[in-house]
């Protein structure tokens, strides 16, 4: 029996609300306040942090706490085993590609071909390029030297080069699988994949360009800071990299395999050859897996990598990203908590009948945590399995926009309490205020067109 399996046959039905109404919410309410409280106040680990509020939920709407503690777990072990091996993958993936030299490949061949107006709209690609398949952190730190030697070469500020670069890095990690976030809601609310991938990279595209190249001109005249020494040009590369051809190829083949099947469902009879190909390939797992074995050979073997380098660099991918995915299952375990006490269906009501976009209040809903928990995975995983109820009754297309709303509200205006403000900060030798005036209202940005996006898509999707 298989993880999700086992989990399923774990979980507790789902009970008929013994609580009444005012009681649910004030569960939600206090189970919310608790996990936010945890992190910013206590500093507790996030993963505890879930824990503990879904604990508070389950005390406060009057379940048997041993109902809790098993609606907790099947959570946990449904998340983890839909999410968590595609989390491993892409590490794998991302790591093949930074320590290739397949990343700096990408760097080098873009910013080559670029005229000096254009090299902020060249940030901003190599920004979404390397983000797709990387983690917002490993992207950040990856791209950091990218930015200063660029902008010392260029003779251009670190804010007019770094806020293109790091705007299309966020747009990926908010809105585009396999990013944690993104995944995760997908797997919650029961999302089409393929359709949010191609939705995404839709919304992403219009918030890159106003949250990225435009913006920067904005800040570039707030913040005019020059691009100190931190990196020195002469950086060690690897002797052999990948192409660009063969980098940009491997980077996107999952992404291709995933909007295939996405494409056979529309297309393609049910049933036929051609259409179970596209279904086995397109699945998340086996796209991920595909792309991992690829980027073994055009990554690893293919730059002089022996087969005992590859394993090392497959094995160090994999402990940084352990945390993540406990958030990330710790989260899976917070939603059930919310749909087995009844609580996540009170919610629901109260939208359907609000005649509030659900949109918007998913956005809404997102953005709260994302500036009360400094976390852009937290808030989405929180979200998302508060909107659970309500993602059963729209149609598939909504559902896929509901993820990317959520998305947007999960990356809205980074402060002190999210680890990404700091790397911004440190890196680029800012105060706090000028953070704020740049990164801050960057991420902003971003979240507020991300979501005008998605609103202007439901009118035709």
């Amino acid at each position: 029996m298989n993880l999700a399996a086992l989990a399923t046959a774990a979980a507790p039905e789902p009970v008929e609300a013994v609580a009444g109404t005012g009681q649910l919410i004030a569960a939600a309410l206090i189970g919310i306040a608790v996990l936010v409280i945890a992190i910013t106040y206590f500093k507790l680990h996030p993963f505890l942090a879930l824990i503990l509020g879904a604990l508070t939920v389950g005390a406060i709407a009057g379940r048997a706490m041993l109902d809790v503690v098993a609606s907790f777990s099947a959570g946990v072990g449904s998340t983890v085993s839909g999410v968590g091996v595609l989390i491993a993958l892409g590490a794998m993936f991302g790591k093949l590609l930074a320590d290739s030299g397949g990343a700096d490949q990408i760097v080098d061949t873009i910013v080559g071909r670029s005229s000096q107006r254009m090299l902020p709209w060249s940030m901003a690609a190599i920004g979404a390029i390397i983000g797709l398949p990387m983690f917002f952190e490993i992207g950040l730190v990856l791209l950091m030297p990218v930015i200063f030697l660029v902008a010392k070469r260029a003779e251009r500020s670190i804010i007019s080069l770094g806020i293109p670069a790091l705007a299309g890095l966020s747009a990926m990690h908010g809105f585009v699988p396999p990013h944690p976030g993104p995944l995760a809601a997908i797997d919650l609310v029961d999302a089409n994949l393929g359709l949010t991938l191609g939705l995404g990279v839709l919304v992403a595209i219009p918030t890159i360009v106003l949250a990225g190249p435009v913006f920067a001109r904005f800040a570039d005249r707030w913040v005019p800071v020059p691009a100190g020494d931190l990196y020195d040009a002469s950086t060690e590369k690897r002797e052999r990299r990948p192409s660009f051809g063969i980098t940009l190829a491997t980077v996107l083949l999952p992404v291709v395999l995933m909007m295939g099947k996405a494409f056979g469902d529309i297309a393609v009879d049910d049933g036929t050859t051609l259409r179970s190909i596209l279904d086995f390939i397109g699945e998340p797992f086996v796209a991920l897996l595909i792309a991992v074995l690829v980027a073994v050979f055009t990554f690893g073997i293919g730059t002089g990598m022996s087969k005992e380098d590859v394993s090392d660099v497959l094995s160090s991918s994999l402990p940084p990203i352990a945390g993540i995915i406990l958030i990330v299952g710790a989260g899976g375990g917070f939603k059930q908590t919310l749909v087995d006490t009844g609580i996540a269906e009170v919610v629901a009501d109260f939208v359907r009948d609000s005649g509030v976009s659900v949109l918007l209040i998913a956005w809404l809903v997102a953005v709260v945590i994302r500036v009360a928990t400094g976390s852009a995975t937290v808030a989405t995983i929180t979200a998302a399995g508060i909107m659970v109820p309500i993602a059963a009754d729209l149609p598939s297309g909504e559902v896929s926009l509901l993820v990317l709303a959520i998305g947007a509200g999960s990356v809205f205006f980074s402060h002190v309490n999210d680890a990404g403000f700091w790397l911004v900060k440190e890196y680029f030798g800012l105060t706090v205020g000028q953070t704020i005036k740049s990164w801050s209202i960057m991420e902003t940005v971003l979240s507020v067109s991300g979501l005008v996006v998605v609103l202007a898509l439901n009118l035709v999707v």
